[in-house]
């Protein structure tokens, strides 16, 4: 029998290797960033087209490589960073696998550009699906630049998998942000489609978190230091009271490093217990240092997972730290039981000069002085003599026989008239057809049997109905506020609302101006709450993030949607018998009263005849 196993092809063992490595254009964003911070710049750019499915370029200021380097970058496992297995234990760069340009290169056309400070010309590298087209000396500036175009140009299934733009260059956005938080100390700049969206300066920790997020972030920050021999944290936890609720503004950095770990979030969450609202989830821009030999990067491809040697220390000192933060910051109440509050400073008195008090004696007093006649005397309160309760009915006795009450004249008062929601009460059926159970389903008797309706999906399918109907006719009714709503976002937040502001028009949201970091809403869609408006466009904000389009993929279903969710009866809530009929009626009015918004069913019927053989 003839041999079968036998070595693939480097570009085929790359183009594999790349399925691992490069995911989407954000994990092209984020190696050449990194690649770029290794090699020390001082200044990075990043240039991004169609959200990186046509071009990603990132432009840095370090040290550069060689002609001979150049060409062997693009090689696997040929790297800078180690040198033998042991410095895997004591690494201080972001890669060190030496897979990321090759398995780059596999998958799209690149052009490399590099020059050496102490040379005059640099190199030039073009290479298309692992195949080197040239290699030519060029005029450029210190430092490298490397531009990657067509992603997955050879691999279309991987390109078709590609979610939208807007998601795309949110994940774009996301490592952007990732990158730029751990290294302060290096000048960021980002330009989408010819447009600069981020130009971020050399500053340290706090102003580049407010550069990313908008100056209204100052104000929520507050700090955490702790410093010990297994860790050292520094870094800025959210106030409670902008808790959102969604997980976008959640950092961890160890060594510099960006990881996510839902062990050490949970710790955080820990910390805030009994601070946050149900739902709600507290901002953390953190930074840990431990020594480099008690961590594993080296367990996923994309190195945001690490394994630590003592995780439970990590835990109780993060946990202590941030509860220690909140309370020196008067964040979190603490109880002093044994604290004085009469040798409290008053806070207008803090810092004020202390003045030996005066004593003013008065030497006329006599105490043994008989008091004048002159002086007013207290009078004491005379109670009057409560009248017998038979006076109560005089004048009710009859005086003869001849002048008889005659109650027939008597007028009553009318009874109570209470306001209804129907203007005709012969509209609605007095009948008890529809029962609540455990204030989540309604129940309702139909002539085959039962029918049990989840009441909010059902109020998910009205309300998207509704809207998506508001959306497209464009004449949605709008209750205005009497004073206007100002929230604050981020700018890349306000950049989705933006786009999505004239379909929140036609809802009935009214929007008297939008700036940079914040927007004034003076009217909204009838029956929303004021105190729901942020967390309907957080939710929808997320939404938009996350959305995966597919052929029916249109704003305005989304927007429909998104609304429909934030807006709907909760479980749990009560409702009076006219709401849950109203209910019910508005359900099987709509086109596809069987499934909710997100297509989950909205009701179940059994037949009698299936009750019947539960009694068997």
């Amino acid at each position: 029998m003839a041999d079968i196993i036998q070595l693939l092809p480097d570009h085929v063992a790359n183009q594999i290797a790349a399925g691992e490595v490069v995911q989407r254009p954000a994990s092209v964003v984020k190696e050449l960033l990194e690649n770029g911070i290794d090699a020390g710049a001082d200044t990075i750019k990043l240039i991004i087209k169609d959200a990186g499915k046509t071009l990603v370029q990132v432009i840095d200021n370090g040290k550069g490589m060689s002609q001979t380097d150049a060409r062997l970058s693009f090689e696997r496992h040929a790297t800078s960073k180690i040198r033998c297995a042991e410095d895997l234990f004591q690494l201080h760069t972001k890669g060190f696998r030496g897979e990321a340009l090759a398995s780059i290169a596999a998958i799209a056309h690149v052009e490399l550009k590099t020059k050496q400070e102490q040379d005059d010309i640099g190199t030039c590298l073009v290479i298309e699906g692992s195949n080197v087209v040239s290699q030519d000396v060029v005029v450029t500036p210190t430092g490298t630049s490397v531009s990657v175009k067509n992603l997955f140009f050879n691999i279309p299934a991987r390109r078709n998998f590609l979610k939208s733009d807007t998601v795309e260059l949110r994940h774009v956005i996301d490592e952007f942000h990732r990158v730029a938080l751990a290294h302060s100390s290096i000048s960021f700049a980002l330009y989408n489609n010819g447009s600069e969206a981020f130009n971020l300066p050399i500053s340290n920790y706090r102003q580049r978190i407010v550069n990313i997020f908008g100056n209204k972030t100052n104000e929520k920050l507050v700090p955490v230091e702790e410093d010990t021999e297994v860790l050292k944290i520094s870094g800025f936890v959210g106030k409670p009271e902008f808790a959102k609720k969604t997980r976008g503004e959640q950092y961890f950095f160890v060594n510099d490093r960006f990881i996510k770990s839902a062990y050490l979030n949970h710790a955080i969450a820990s910390a805030f217990e009994g601070l946050l609202k149900n739902g709600t989830h507290a901002s953390y821009f953190l930074n840990l240092t431990v020594n480099p030999q008690t961590i594993d990067i080296n367990i996923h491809p994309t190195k945001t997972e690490i394994k630590f040697d003592d995780e439970h220390t990590l835990y109780a000192l993060l946990r202590s730290a941030i509860k220690h933060s909140l309370g020196q910051f008067n964040i979190a109440p603490v109880l002093d039981f044994e604290r004085d509050p009469n040798l409290d400073t008053p806070y207008n008195h803090k810092n004020k000069d202390t003045h030996i008090p005066k004593v003013e004696v008065d030497k006329s007093f006599n105490p043994f002085q008989e008091e004048t006649a002159s002086k007013a005397r207290a009078v004491a309160y005379k109670k009057e003599p409560t009248t017998s309760w038979e006076s109560l009915y005089v004048g009710l006795e009859s005086k003869g026989n001849d002048s008889k009450q005659d109650f027939t004249e008597v007028q009553f008062e009318s009874e109570e008239q209470t306001a209804s929601i129907f203007d005709d009460d012969n509209q609605v059926e007095q009948t008890n057809t529809t029962y609540q159970i455990h204030n989540k389903y309604i129940v309702s008797a139909i002539k085959s049997g039962m029918l049990v309706i989840d009441q909010h999906r059902a109020h998910q399918r009205v309300l998207y109905e509704d809207f998506l109907k508001n959306l497209t006719i464009k004449e949605a009714a709008s209750q205005q506020l009497l004073f206007p709503l100002q929230l604050h976002f981020s700018p890349q937040d306000i950049a989705i609302i933006n786009q999505l502001k004239d379909d929140l028009e036609h809802t009935g949201f009214v929007f008297s101006s939008v700036n940079n970091e914040s927007i004034d809403i003076t009217g909204v869609p009838i029956g929303v709450p004021e105190s729901e408006v942020s967390i309907i466009l957080e939710q929808l904000i997320s939404d938009v993030e996350n959305e995966v389009p597919d052929s029916h993929f249109s704003a305005s279903d989304l927007l429909a949607k998104s609304m429909a969710i934030s807006l709907a009866i909760k479980t749990g809530q009560s409702l009076q018998k006219d709401e849950q009929e109203h209910l019910v009626n508005k359900l099987f009015a709509c086109k596809e009263p069987n499934v909710s918004p997100t297509n989950r069913t909205t009701f179940i019927t059994m037949s009698v005849d299936e009750l019947d053989k539960k009694f068997i």
